[in-house]
């Protein structure tokens, strides 16, 4: 949409606070908690996904990011209990866990040599025999059997209890992390950081001060990140604009953040299974909002295993220009929550399709976003013929 398009379609708006905050969307100035928190309580679904849409062509036009990356989770076993996850088995009862040595996480590693993966993303539960010095080797054997391979690893839960565990302090271990072979952190284990949420729901782990600490440490340290947010759940709309606005804050402070990734709360096999799961319409008001609150993030991404893939295109109009990537079937979190994709896997030529479907102009990137390859003007089905490309 051109700006001439979405000033007019701010003028027509009817309800003056709604104008207001569009008008300084367009002059690209920030905007406040209280709109923020206007903008879900007032907006309509189409007002706030041209705005969001608006913003997101002026960043980056109809450029839409993946990756190719695979995932490995070392142990769905676990010493905290969080609520909302249907994930990991508790270490005091994990005849249904799985625990991986160093041996099977480097045969995954290397079921990809030849293979023009960029990433490997790895996160799973907090395993107390799991220890800072043993994924510091691990780290280095990654490295040193596949250098170029970035390594995207390890929320700030997992971190938190690895540096308490080894009695070293957070820019120590960080510093230890990154020496070895860590090249970036995820974005996972913030959930909601309001304290009255988080005490609720994940009481047992990492506090927000200490989520937001490891990700500046990082960042300090010449790392990038992303960040998330866990929604559709027991929180209010101020409760996910506050969550926003730390982070907002904290990227001003670093400019350490790649990109925001709101994740969709699932209700299967959980202790909030009560719960009903939010509907799309919330699910894209969540996507538009968050790129018009989180004005100093690059990237919003829609992680797609969790979606589906057509929610996670649907996303595209409503300010998302990231749907993450082939992932190849290597994660089971979201799987085992009940999401969308029970078998999480997307060749090349199927994320390509995915993208031109809505004509969107796909560009494979590495993990801190540096462009590999434009396929606007590929032809996915030429792609599917060649087995590296896949």
């Amino acid at each position: 949409m051109s700006s001439s398009a979405i000033s007019v379609l701010i003028s027509a708006e009817k309800d003056p606070i709604l104008q207001s905050i569009g008008n300084k969307v367009i002059a690209k100035q920030r905007i406040s908690f209280d709109e923020g928190v206007q903008l879900f309580e007032r907006g309509s679904l189409s007002f706030l996904g041209a705005l969001a849409n608006w913003i997101r062509e002026e960043k980056h036009g109809n450029k839409t990011y993946f990756n190719r990356n695979f995932h490995i989770e070392p142990t769905n076993v676990c010493v905290f209990s969080c609520a909302f996850c249907s994930y990991s088995r508790l270490y005091s009862n994990r005849e249904e866990g799985w625990e991986l040595s160093i041996d099977q996480m480097m045969h995954i590693i290397k079921s990809y040599d030849g293979k023009p993966v960029t990433e490997v993303h790895i996160v799973g539960g907090v395993h107390p025999k799991m220890t800072l010095s043993f994924f510091i080797e691990l780290l280095k054997t990654i490295k040193a059997h596949r250098p170029d391979l970035h390594i995207k690893a390890f929320t700030p839960v997992e971190l938190d209890y690895m540096f308490r565990k080894a009695n070293v302090s957070v820019e120590e271990g960080m510093r230890m992390a990154h020496e070895a072979g860590l090249d970036s952190l995820p974005g996972g284990g913030a959930e909601i950081f309001h304290e009255e949420i988080r005490s609720k729901i994940c009481a047992d782990k990492v506090d927000a001060a200490g989520w937001l600490k490891i990700h500046q440490t990082a960042h300090r340290l010449g790392m990038h990140s992303n960040a998330t947010l866990l929604y559709g759940h027991i929180e209010t709309y101020a409760h996910r604009i506050d969550h926003m606005d730390r982070l907002r804050n904290l990227q001003d402070e670093t400019k350490g953040f790649n990109t925001f990734i709101p994740l969709k709360f699932r209700n299967k096999d959980n202790d909030m299974s009560d719960i009903p799961e939010s509907s799309i319409i919330e699910d894209m008001r969540m996507y538009a909002v968050s790129r018009i609150y989180m004005d100093n993030f690059p990237h919003i991404k829609a992680y797609w295993p969790m979606l589906g893939r057509q929610n996670a295109q649907l996303t595209l109009s409503f300010g998302v220009n990231d749907i993450d990537g082939t992932i190849d079937d290597s994660t089971k979190i979201y799987a085992m929550a009940g999401s969308e994709e029970q078998s999480p896997t997307m060749s090349t030529a199927e994320l390509v399709r995915l993208i031109q479907q809505v004509n969107r102009q796909p560009i494979e990137r590495g993990t801190l976003y540096n462009e590999i390859r434009d396929f606007s003007n590929v032809d996915p089905s030429m792609l599917e013929t060649d087995v590296l490309m896949n």
